[in-house]
């Protein structure tokens, strides 16, 4: 299903549900929010094969469109401007509310998965309001804006200034916009999934996920694919991700 609700300032956000079949309403299921790319795109009503395999196995599933997502003009894509996983986390987290109040989910087993800014959303969401979530999966996801700066596509990186000004003015920005800044604050497991040979969120963004998590002694695993780019391109990678 299509639907919407008031994120924290007013402004109405729209996601797309779903809601496993013949689900008791009984608050014991358990539910994925799934942030999606970009920020600069949108999460259509398409056949989506990482859905229908949670779906199936009883996972209530709720993909919002937030605050610079495109399809919804152009003040609304511009709305997370110097602000990213300030704004749009929110409204990520207004839509766990959302689900919460259906009466189907069991609010101790709520998670968060997404790849590339969603992977960065998920960490941002697990680090900024580590209270929330009972586990994340992060698929090359950026932890840290500077660095991305340093080792990405020119193309991208000129992107990424355009979403949080010129580096060299705007430091403060880029470090609370990041979630290197909050990781530390982590309390849930986090399962990290990247490929070997990504040249968009390069392999040392989750290696320093990795490397944090693990020398302060939290539960993280991670599983690099070789031969892999941004994102899975082979069926039997797909699969076991």
């Amino acid at each position: 299903q299509i639907v919407h609700y008031k994120s924290f300032d007013g402004k109405i956000i729209t996601a797309l549900l779903w809601v496993p079949f013949n689900l008791k309403r009984d608050g014991s299921n358990p539910a994925l929010v799934l942030p999606h790319g970009g920020p600069t795109g949108q999460m259509v009503d398409y056949w989506n094969t990482e859905v229908a395999a949670l779906t199936s196995r009883g996972y209530i599933c709720i993909a919002p469109n937030p605050r610079g997502s495109t399809g919804y003009g152009l003040e609304f894509q511009k709305a997370n401007f110097q602000d990213l996983g300030g704004g749009d986390l929110k409204d990520e987290i207004a839509g766990v509310e959302f689900v919460k109040a259906t009466g189907y989910v069991d609010t101790k087993k709520i998670g968060i998965t997404g790849g590339s800014y969603g992977g960065f959303m998920t960490l941002m969401a697990i680090g900024k309001t580590p209270d929330i979530w009972a586990a994340g999966v992060e698929e090359y996801g950026i932890i840290n804006w500077s660095t991305m700066l340093k080792s990405s596509d020119p193309g991208l990186n000129e992107y990424l200034k355009s979403l949080l000004g010129d580096p060299a003015t705007n430091l403060p920005i880029y470090q609370a916009d990041s979630p290197i800044t909050y990781i530390h604050e982590v309390k849930v497991p986090l399962l990290v999934l990247q490929g070997d040979n990504d040249p968009r969120v390069p392999k040392e963004e989750a290696q320093q996920v990795v490397d944090i998590l693990k020398k302060e002694g939290r539960v993280v695993d991670v599983h690099y694919y070789p031969n892999e780019g941004h994102g899975f391109g082979k069926r039997e990678n797909q699969i076991d991700s």
